[in-house]
Order: C-alpha cells, then sequence, then structure tokens
C-alpha cells in the first residue's frame, strides 16, 4: 500500500495515501471528534466538530473529508481549533433541548460526551428564539423527537443509503431545518419498515423506540399472570455492551440470571424456535421443490424484511416462506404446547420477548399471529430496554452466576444460534434440508460460502444432483439487489436469505448503542457473528432436526413438519400494502 508521510501536532507518521486526516489521525493514536460522520454512508462534513488547522490552508477544514498528501502538517489541538469546537458545541446547544436527567441516552449521548470532553457549560451564551417540535410518537416502534435533534443527517443517510427505504429527509431551510417525513406527514403513516437503524446511528436521544419496560413490570406485578421471557439467539453476544464489557462477549449464563431475578416466572430460549423454524421451513422448501411451489422461496424471520415486501415487492410475497419468524412460533408453542402442559390458561400467560430488532414490536400486532386465540406475543422488548431493566433492579450484571434456560424449552442447536448473523438462517436451513434431500448424514455441517458479513453473498451446492442456487442478502438495499436480478431473470436461485439490517440480527436496531467512534472503526457485526459462529461450534447438538427437545415437540405435540397442527400454529400469511 502506498504511503505518503505527513506531520501531525510537530509529529512524523506514514499513513496510507488517499486517508482522510480522520482516518490518518487514527493511525497516529489521536482520535478526532466527530458528531455527523458515519464511515461510507454519511461523510458530508457538515457538524464542524472534527475541524483541523492544515499548514497553508486559509480556514480549518474538516477532518472527515480532507484527504491527506505528501508532507501535509496537521494541527488538531491548537487554541484556535479547541475554540472553534467549542463555539460550535454551543451554537447546536443552543437551539436542543437539555432534558439529559430524564433523557434515555443520558450517559450514551455523543453529544453530551462532547461537551464534557469541551468543557461546554450547560448554559451557553447563544440566546434566541427556538423551534418547537411536537414529538412524532404515530409508529409502532419508535419516536423522533427534533427538539433534540442536531440535524447530523446519519438517520437520513441509514434509511436511504442501508435501507433503500427513504422515508425520512431534511424538509425546510435555514433554522427551519429539521428531520421529517414527506408533506410533513407522521411516520406512522408512510411506508417506514420499522429497522430501527436510523435510531442506533442517532448520537442524541432524538431518536428512540418506544419504551416498554413499564408495561413488563406491571405484567411482573400482577399475581394472575404468568410471565414468561425468551430471549433471541443474538442477545447472548450482544447484552454485554450495555454494560461495558468487550463487543462479541458472550453472556447467556448472566443474561439468565438476570432475568431470573427480575421475576420471570419462566425463562426460555427463542433459539428453541429458530430450531422449529428450520424444521418448517426445509419441509417447505423440499415441498416447493418437489411440488413445483414458487421459487426461489424468501426467508420469513425478519419482520423489517416482511415490512419491506409487503410495501415495496408485494408481487414477491408468494416466494415469502410462510413460517412465522422464530419470536412469534416460540410464543405460539408456550401459549399452546407449553400452556397445556401446564394447566394455565393461554389468557393468563404474558409472553416477553427480548430481541435485536425494533420492528419485533411491529410484528407482535400483524394479523395470523394467535395460535391460542391470544397474541402469540405479547411485549416486545429490544435488547437496550432489558439492559434498562437490569439497571434499575439494581444487578451487578458482571458478577451474576451463569444459569441454564428453564425446561422444556432449553435444549437448542448450534443451527439456531448463527440465526444472528447473516447467512445463518440459510446455514441452518441448508443444514437440514440436505439431509433430507439426499438421504445421507452431512458429516460437515459447515455451509462457509454463505458467512461473513457482505451485503451479498451467493452459492451453489450439489444435493445429491439437485442443484441449489442460493442467495443471502443483509440491508435493504442489497436485498433490493437480489430482487431486482430475480426479476430481471439475470439470477436463477432456489433460495433466498433476507435480513433487514446490515449484518443480520447482531446488528439489529434494538441493539446496543455504539458511537460512531466505534461504529467507523470497529467491525461490530463481524465480532459479534463471530461470537456466534463459536457459540456453534461449540455446540454438541448442530442441526436442527437433531434437537431432543424438537423432537419431543413434535411427538407429543405438532405431529410432523407441515402438518395441519403445524400450519395452523406456525404459520401465517402476508398482505399487499402501498408504500404511499
Amino acid at each position: 500500500m502506498e504511503q505518503v508521510n505527513i506531520k501531525i501536532n510537530g509529529m512524523p507518521f506514514s499513513v496510507p495515501a488517499g486517508s482522510t486526516i480522520l482516518e490518518a489521525a487514527r493511525y497516529a493514536g489521536i482520535e478526532i471528534p466527530t458528531l455527523c460522520y458515519l464511515k461510507e454512508i454519511n461523510e458530508i462534513g457538515a457538524c464542524r466538530i472534527c475541524v483541523v488547522e492544515v499548514k497553508g490552508a486559509r480556514s480549518l477544514v474538516a477532518a472527515c473529508v480532507y484527504p491527506v498528501n505528501e508532507g501535509m502538517e496537521v494541527i488538531t489541538n491548537s487554541k484556535r481549533v479547541m475554540e472553534s469546537r467549542r463555539h460550535t458545541l454551543e451554537l447546536i446547544l443552543s437551539t436542543h433541548h437539555r432534558k439529559c436527567l430524564s433523557c434515555v441516552r443520558s450517559g450514551k449521548c455523543e453529544l453530551q460526551k462532547l461537551c464534557k470532553d469541551m468543557g461546554v457549560e450547560d448554559e451557553t451564551y447563544y440566546k434566541g428564539a427556538n423551534n418547537e417540535y411536537e414529538i412524532d410518537d404515530s409508529a409502532v416502534h419508535m419516536y423522533r423527537d427534533n427538539n433534540k435533534c442536531v440535524l447530523c443527517r446519519r438517520c437520513v443517510a441509514a434509511c436511504n443509503k442501508w435501507q433503500d427505504v427513504g422515508v425520512i429527509n431534511t424538509l425546510e431551510r435555514g433554522q427551519s431545518t429539521h428531520i421529517g417525513c414527506a408533506f410533513e406527514e407522521d411516520l406512522g403513516n408512510v411506508a417506514c419498515v420499522s429497522c430501527g437503524q436510523c435510531i442506533v446511528v442517532c448520537p442524541t436521544g432524538a431518536l428512540a423506540e418506544k419504551d416498554q419496560t413499564q408495561e413488563v413490570w406491571d405484567a411482573l406485578a400482577d399475581p394472575t399472570k404468568h410471565v414468561v421471557v425468551q430471549t433471541a439467539p443474538s442477545i447472548r453476544v450482544t447484552l454485554g455492551e450495555a454494560f461495558d464489557m468487550p463487543v462479541g462477549t458472550e453472556v447467556t449464563g448472566k443474561m439468565v440470571a438476570a432475568l431470573r431475578r427480575l421475576g420471570f416466572d419462566a425463562v426460555f430460549d427463542t433459539d428453541l424456535g429458530a430450531d422449529l423454524t428450520i424444521m418448517e421451513e426445509a419441509n417447505e422448501f423440499v415441498e416447493r421443490v418437489k411440488n413445483g411451489g414458487a421459487l426461489p422461496m424468501i426467508t420469513s424471520c425478519s419482520p423489517g424484511w416482511i415490512n419491506y415486501c409487503e410495501h415495496y415487492y408485494p408481487e414477491m410475497i408468494p416466494h415469502l416462506s410462510t413460517c412465522k419468524s422464530p419470536q412469534q412460533m416460540t410464543g405460539a408453542i408456550i401459549k399452546t404446547w407449553y400452556a397445556k402442559k401446564k394447566g394455565i390458561d393461554p389468557k393468563d400467560i404474558v409472553v416477553v420477548s427480548i430481541m435485536p430488532c425494533t420492528a419485533k414490536k411491529s410484528e407482535v400486532g400483524r394479523p395470523n399471529q394467535s395460535a391460542a386465540g391470544v397474541p402469540d406475543v405479547d411485549i416486545a422488548l429490544t435488547t437496550r430496554e432489558l439492559a434498562r431493566m437490569i439497571e434499575r433492579a439494581g444487578l451487578n450484571f458482571a458478577i451474576l452466576p451463569d444459569e441454564e434456560f428453564d425446561d422444556p424449552m432449553a435444549e437448542s442447536t448450534g443451527a439456531s444460534v448463527i440465526f444472528g448473523a447473516t447467512g445463518g438462517v440459510m446455514e441452518a436451513a441448508l443444514r437440514t434440508a440436505a439431509e433430507w434431500v439426499t438421504g445421507t448424514e452431512l458429516k460437515e455441517v459447515e455451509f462457509t460460502d454463505v458467512r461473513g458479513t457482505e451485503g451479498v453473498k451467493t452459492a451453489t451446492y450439489d444435493l445429491n444432483g439437485l442443484k441449489v442456487n442460493v442467495a443471502v442478502a443483509s440491508g435493504l438495499t442489497n436485498a433490493k439487489k437480489v430482487l431486482e436480478a430475480v426479476k430481471s431473470g439475470e439470477a436463477d436461485y432456489q433460495f433466498i436469505e433476507i435480513m433487514a439490517c446490515p449484518g443480520g440480527c447482531v446488528n439489529g436496531g434494538g441493539q446496543p448503542i455504539q458511537p460512531a467512534s466505534v461504529r467507523n472503526f470497529v467491525d461490530l457485526k463481524g465480532k459479534r457473528a463471530a461470537a456466534l459462529y463459536q457459540a456453534d461450534a461449540d455446540k454438541p447438538v448442530r442441526k436442527s432436526h437433531e434437537n431432543p427437545s424438537i423432537k419431543k415437540l413434535y411427538d407429543e405435540f405438532l405431529e410432523k413438519p407441515g402438518s395441519h397442527i403445524a400450519h395452523e400454529t406456525l404459520h401465517t400469511s402476508y398482505t399487499a400494502k402501498s408504500r404511499y
């Protein structure tokens, strides 16, 4: 790699050619603060927090977009630079609702940290009239408070560039500039897919999921309710980050211990629901191949993807698997099979799910998700909401003992664990479908071609003479590429996995907030996914159809994959929706 020689704060460094000053400084061990910058999707130099001095330049330059060149001399901490950053922050604060004590992002707010680092006082000397905005809480999954918005435009970039949805943008001009939907429409009235990617990139409390923790506290305090919790596969490798553990730390046992201490009557693993999804989905795929069903078949685990399909690609609905998501399958089994075993009326069971995804909040209210005549799942919390419950309860998460999930839904396989990573559902399904199609035991269970955090991955597998072309897409912009290739006839796939969030559930819109300083330079998706693949490798059983609890469930209740009762309990339907 070609290098250039520069000086930063008087010290000589050799850095890769083509680097920005921001990147070069990081190579040199210097953190230049940013606010609007988000690597690859929001490199606009708009906030002016990252300004530095460059010898020979007449004005300060934005380090995030200014390229280095041979012999450049940069100063990142001069009096002029520090005063400029501080004045910029004071101007931002002059229009910001400083309700930090009650803000959901207090302590994890990038603006708050910048002000502390720069010595900015709470009372600034910039005064004047401010715009007042009503909080938009019209969406099922989130709210927007423009009174806390700093106009960094990171949310707009995520919605447009990662997700190809583009339901938000900057509106008006000058002092009236704000983020909103076209024609000032409420977020709940547009074709938002509820993915929550705008929330995880927001540097302040302007965007957040709708907090439902009080509903859970109320249920736990109700002696007439049997309150059960289930946790998604990816939560075990992300929850620790909310308690300052390294990215990718596996905390399954501590998570179970925390949930038990919060007062839940049973703590179950959604991984069993993931194994169950594979049983039904693999069976559905084999049936479609044998009987001429709609191909390619596309996975249905991601509610953000389902929302996108219904709004933007309704013509592809026949290709969707009819399987409910693991969250909904687990809830359905709890309120049917488990309820019967325990002798509890399903109406008296409250199912709470801990999910990486804000779209799960919208999924619980979808039609045809009530196997027992009541909603399969009652409340879906994000990883962040669970972390707040743990903190409120005064639990010292880091020193909790490791405990096991409760029977009869404690056993799971390596196949279910990897659901949280892009390509995981595909790999899990192939482990089962390959054995069912070939009738022989699969010795090597890793399908490495579909692993990795790339936006689109393709592979071809020969299953005893049956050639299966597969594709995996994460992030809806990448999903669009795959769908357009299918529609045009350019691609011939039989099976497609789509996850709404880039990298899959490990990077879901409900996962712990990481600041841009981490997001821009740490491979969150890769580290979290690697922890899931390690958990898979450590499992004694790695194929869904070999899970003893799954076998028992079919023997006692579901009969066989694809049976009438399995369809009544575990399958669903979809509806075309307008995008306008």
